[in-house]
């Protein structure tokens, strides 16, 4: 697979479209959204949107990188956008935010249909049944794991579980089915 877009530059661009769409974000929903696109995007290119990974914490799904990157926003609207750090010379540096349509359309998809729900109902989703997030904790509590990793294959395999659709045209087919989409 390769590597994926930057995870703060990702952040950024949501960040960016829900403040065109009117939409604030904490860091905890900036969270869940980005694994939502991440898991949609990786479904159905079958590969990551973001590089690094996910871990399984108490209120679901996190990104490290992208949560350090907005923890200081605590659980008030994000007001400001990730940056770099020069190798050289240790000064913040801006991120190079994607530009690709199709993934400028993924994040408008995901803030339509995520983006105004509460926190807790996001959380709610995250923890699904047999999604990846329940499989992580769920096989922690019987065998080592190390840092709660959900794997892109963790990901890809159990994505499914999620009872969601995305946008005008729902994964599932029908928007009235209530099977999991695939």
């Amino acid at each position: 697979m390769s590597a994926g877009y930057d995870p703060r530059a990702v952040a950024n661009l949501m960040l960016d479209e829900a403040e065109r769409l009117g939409i604030g974000l904490s860091n905890l929903v900036l969270q869940k959204l980005l694994y939502f696109a991440h898991g949609i995007y990786l479904v159905q290119t079958k590969t990551p949107l973001v590089s690094g990974y996910f871990e399984a914490w108490q209120f679901g799904p996190v990104h490290p990188s992208a949560y350090r990157a907005f923890k200081e926003a605590g659980s008030l609207p994000i007001a400001f956008r990730a940056t770099g750090k020069d190798a050289l010379t240790g000064h913040p540096r801006p991120l190079q935010t994607p530009d690709d349509p199709r993934l400028i359309g993924l994040m408008q998809q995901v803030l339509n249909s995520y983006g105004r729900m509460p926190p807790g109902r996001l959380v709610d989703l995250s923890h699904a049944k047999d999604s990846p997030w329940w499989y992580v904790v769920e096989r922690a509590r019987v065998e080592v794991a190390l840092g709660l990793r959900i794997t892109d294959t963790a990901i890809l395999d159990r994505f499914r579980h999620h009872k969601m659709s995305v946008g005008a045209e729902p994964l599932s087919g029908d928007p009235s089915d209530d099977t999991p989409f695939a």
